[in-house]
C-alpha cells in the first residue's frame, strides 16, 4: 500500500497552520533541519513518525538528533542531511537523498536517484517560495508532489 510522506526542511521555528493542513494524514515526515525548537517535532510527531537530521541553526537542544540519518520506507531507501555538500560519494543502494539548507526547492533525478529539497516552510528568507513536499512511496516507486504555501 502506497506511503504518503511529507518532506519539510528550515522552519526556522515557525510553523505554519497552511502546513500541519498539507500534511495532515501523512505516514511519515521526513525533516531536513533547522528546526530551532524543539516544540516543532514535538508537534509534527503528534501528526506522524519523523525522521529528522539537525540543522546549522539547531544548537544544544539538538545535540542527540543525527546530523546524518539513512532509512527505508516500503522498498526505498533514503539518505538525509541538512546541507548538500555533506552528502557522501558513494551513494550505494540509496534511491533518494533528501537535503535543506538551501531554502530552494530542487527535485531531480541524477543516475536514477531522486534528490529533493523540498525548501523552506518557515519563514521567508528573500523573495523565495515557501515550500514542502509530498512523497508517495509505493514499493520501490517514489513520487512527488510540490506544495507552494500561500501565507
Amino acid at each position: 500500500m502506497a506511503k504518503r510522506i511529507a518532506v519539510l526542511s528550515d522552519p526556522h521555528g515557525l510553523l505554519r497552520p497552511e502546513v500541519l493542513a498539507a500534511i495532515d494524514g501523512c505516514d511519515a515526515i521526513i525533516h531536513g533541519g533547522d528546526i530551532n525548537k524543539p516544540e516543532i517535532i514535538d508537534r509534527l510527531k503528534e501528526i506522524a513518525p519523523v525522521y529528522v537530521v539537525r540543522g546549522n541553526n539547531d544548537k544544544e537542544w539538538a545535540e542527540h538528533i543525527p546530523a546524518t540519518l539513512t532509512f527505508q520506507i516500503e522498498d526505498c531507501r533514503f539518505f538525509l542531511v541538512h546541507n548538500k555538500k555533506e552528502v557522501p560519494k558513494d551513494l550505494t543502494g540509496i534511491d533518494a537523498v533528501i537535503f535543506g539548507h538551501s531554502h530552494k526547492y530542487f527535485e531531480q533525478t541524477i543516475d536514477g536517484r531522486l534528490w529533493l529539497n523540498p525548501g523552506s516552510c518557515g519563514k521567508r528568507r528573500f523573495d523565495q517560495e515557501i515550500t514542502l513536499a509530498i512523497l508517495t512511496v509505493d514499493g520501490s516507486t517514489l513520487s512527488v508532489e510540490k506544495i507552494v504555501i500561500q501565507p
